[in-house]
């Protein structure tokens, strides 16, 4: 074995130390691929559809057991009692969950419950972003230009209500330092790789924060998260446009707008995963060719970004699923959650479609939506025939690729796709506290 030179251990020790020059005190968020305290879930879903809401959230429970701590926050005492007890039918051993009650508390946790940082102190920060109902109101305003004075009036109400306090309400309850946040963001559009880099939708967060300048906006980034570099993509899949959406005249679905854990990822500080739909597929399907361009032109943006250390990123491209979807006929009858979004919003695109028009409701669907925790990633599952088995089995190969050493498990989470998110979006992983180094 060779002997290292003076010069060599002097370079070895400069470069350490170039390595952790972050000031032991500031707050940085971890990548979600390391090491968790716990995952939290939001409160039992108690409306329309809630019986397949709670049987998956029950399955990604049992999936992580034994992996990591589980905590649950509920709405009030009762909502909290009802689901201990149908958790315990599905199978959960509920004396293993942390139960809390918070005042607000909805199923989407990760969207407006706190994103929790660390620093090197042991500390735990919780940071409380803004919350605006997915930039709902600006987006009814937008079609329907009336609703303006009501809306604005409405709109306070959501941004001081009860839902907006639950990630200081979290803060509470890990003992973690409040850090309040100036800007508006879900925490479904926030992916760091915990080294100092945060991935951003460009038509999620200027959405959600007109008025602000890009370079404002990564200053924020920078006092809230402690990244040093913001990588700016255009836009998510064509599954995730913003709320009740139309696309090429016939398609019709509901999501945030571009949330990055649609279809971007890290899988550790250097590894990027992007959802993808490959060339020889755009022809299969009307919405195929809006996600090639879409993801084609991510690729291209990623492929010239650095990491932290100027290095390229290791890309590796996740298939879309085959589109979840299904028919509906438009009608003046509340009989269904569809119709009732189309009878409801007043927008411009309600004047495209009239009474008996048969339109097709398309799912969010990606294996993208998933959480990675310790040991163990638990992603969708979409496996009804041939075709989608194969592609089953390719996602699982490319996951074990990026995820050496932890278990895949796929979980059927169609009821959470039909209402525009997944498993990711119904959980928030608690870091583990750092030592002092």
């Amino acid at each position: 074995m060779k002997k290292l030179t003076p010069f060599c251990l002097l370079f070895l020790i400069i470069f350490s130390c170039k390595q952790e020059q972050r000031d032991p005190t500031e707050f940085y968020m971890p990548g979600e691929f390391e090491p968790h305290e716990a995952v939290w879930f939001g409160t039992w879903y108690m409306g329309e559809g809630g019986e397949g809401y709670n049987r998956v959230i029950s399955e990604v429970m049992k999936a992580i057991d034994g992996h990591v701590p589980i905590k649950m926050a509920a709405d009030s005492d009762s909502i909290q009692q009802m689901a201990k007890k149908q958790l315990d039918s599905l199978g959960v051993d509920t004396s293993k969950i942390q139960f809390f009650v918070m005042p607000g508390e909805a199923h989407w946790i990760r969207d407006h419950g706190a994103a929790f940082v660390v620093n090197r102190q042991g500390e735990l920060g919780a940071v409380d972003f803004g919350w605006d109902a997915y930039g709902s109101l600006d987006w009814r305003v937008l079609r329907d230009s009336t609703l303006l004075d009501s809306l604005e009036i409405f709109k306070e109400k959501i941004r001081t209500g009860k839902r907006a306090k639950v990630d200081s309400l979290m803060a509470v309850a890990t003992d973690a330092k409040w850090i309040k946040g100036n800007l508006t963001i879900e925490g479904g559009s926030i992916e760091v790789n915990g080294k100092g880099v945060l991935i951003q939708c460009e038509a999620v967060t200027l959405q959600r924060n007109p008025g602000w300048t890009k370079e404002e906006l990564e200053e924020e980034f920078k006092r809230t998260l402690g990244v040093k570099k913001v990588i700016w993509l255009p836009q998510g899949l064509a599954e995730d446009e913003h709320i009740l959406h139309f696309q090429l005249g016939k398609y019709v679905g509901y999501g945030t707008g571009g949330h990055t854990d649609e279809f971007v990822r890290f899988a550790d500080d250097r590894t990027i995963l992007l959802a993808w739909m490959d060339e020889s597929e755009v022809e299969k399907h009307p919405l195929n060719k809006v996600n090639y361009e879409r993801m084609s032109r991510n690729y291209e943006i990623l492929k010239k970004e650095r990491d932290q250390d100027g290095k390229p990123f290791k890309i590796i491209k996740i298939p879309l699923p085959y589109h979840q979807e299904h028919m509906i006929v438009v009608s003046d009858t509340l009989n269904d959650d569809v119709h009732h979004r189309l009878k409801s919003f007043s927008y411009e695109d309600q004047k495209k479609v009239s009474i008996g028009d048969t339109l097709t409701y398309v799912a969010a669907s990606s294996y993208m939506n998933f959480l990675v925790t310790n040991g163990v990633v638990v992603t969708s599952s979409y496996a009804k025939d041939e075709a989608s088995v194969k592609r089953e089995k390719e996602v699982e190969a490319l996951f074990k690729q990026a995820f050496p050493g932890r278990e895949i498990v796929f979980v059927d989470a169609m009821p959470l796709n039909w209402q525009g998110g997944g498993i990711h979006c119904s959980t928030q992983q608690e870091p583990k506290r750092r030592g002092v180094k």
